[in-house]
């Protein structure tokens, strides 16, 4: 079924959906790793994406959400990536078709990974008051590939569905793109609303 476009598929974009993804997923991740070991043996460095009051990595660092399970969330970001990364070379190279089992299990760390990005965009918007470059391209990437990837595995049908979630899967996949961006323009808007007392006065 060609839902991506009049000659793409979403079987031959997947791939490079992850790959990208993943490679702009983990190389965030390793820039926020290393800029967190940094403000460990420093505690005056200041990461390069520190650019004023909203804008601030370090304030998003140092916060206790930072280590949501104990450790740096960056953790699970290199090895989250890394896989997803594995998965879409995998694939590209066409060595051999995954289990059912592999990709429920890849989209069910993809949907945790989607739950815990917004319950990050919500902390570092609504109680840390500061924005991390890196980590918005995080959750952007993340969004992209958990929606790619269950479109897929309903496509596949790895993931069954019936009756009214089987027409709701229809129109998702119709119109894919239009939910990603409208998605993506929400998280957006919020950012945009709740900074405005900032970005307000320097705009007008």
């Amino acid at each position: 079924m060609k839902i991506l476009g009049k000659n793409i598929t979403l079987v031959k974009a997947l791939p490079w959906i992850l790959i990208i993804g993943g490679t702009i997923g983990l190389l965030a991740s390793a820039i926020i790793t290393y800029d967190k070991i940094a403000i460990l043996q420093d505690p005056n460095f200041k990461p390069g994406c520190d650019l004023n009051p909203v804008v601030s990595c370090g304030s998003v660092m140092e916060s206790s959400q930072a280590a949501a399970f104990g450790f740096p969330n960056t953790f699970i970001g290199l090895a989250g990536f890394g896989a997803v990364v594995t998965t879409g070379v995998v694939l590209l190279a066409g060595t051999g078709k995954l289990k059912r089992w592999y990709w429920l299990g890849l989209n069910l760390g993809l949907l945790f990974g989607l739950a815990f990005v917004h319950w990050l965009f919500y902390q570092s918007v609504y109680n840390i008051g500061a924005l991390c470059p890196y980590c918005m391209l995080v959750w952007a990437v993340t969004i992209t590939m958990s929606w790619y990837t269950t479109l897929y595995n309903i496509q596949l049908g790895h993931i069954r569905l019936k009756g009214w979630l089987l027409k709701a899967s229809v129109f998702a996949r119709k119109h894919h793109l239009d939910i990603l961006l409208f998605w993506l323009l929400i998280i957006a808007a919020l950012i945009l609303k709740h900074f405005w007392y900032y970005y307000g006065d320097k705009i007008f």
